[in-house]
């Protein structure tokens, strides 16, 4: 594990998750209570309880390693040499010829399969 990753847990730690874990249910229960309210009023409460927690949550230690993962995880995305337009077509290409290959080849075994038993059969 990289060493910015590797936070010291404080002790207010367990606090901060019990809290999140409140405002996880505050919001399911209160989503529920208040169902006969417009969706629109429901979600904009949900966006905000789901940001609340989710600040909490970054104070953490878990919550700062997760953060510091996210912008590696990102930093290593645009690293990543993405095929060209003609690539990815060549490829999709090869694959739903292949894909139609096998069909027939199956079908083609699931008759024959089928036919000898009829004829073991009857």
């Amino acid at each position: 594990m990289n060493a910015k990753a590797e936070a010291k847990e404080s002790r207010f730690d367990l606090i901060k998750w019990l809290a999140v874990a409140a405002l996880v249910v505050v919001g399911v229960v209160g989503n529920q209570y208040f169902s006969a309210e417009p969706i629109l009023y429901r979600v904009l409460v949900l966006l905000v309880i789901a940001a609340v927690a989710g600040f909490i949550a970054l104070q953490t230690a878990k919550g700062q390693a997760f953060s510091v993962l996210a912008k590696e995880a990102r930093v290593e995305i645009r690293k990543v040499v993405w095929p060209t337009r003609q690539e990815t077509t060549q490829t999709t290409l090869i694959v739903v010829a292949v894909v139609l290959v096998m069909a027939l080849l199956l079908w083609g075994l699931d008759s024959l399969l089928g036919w000898l038993v009829s004829l073991i059969v009857s």
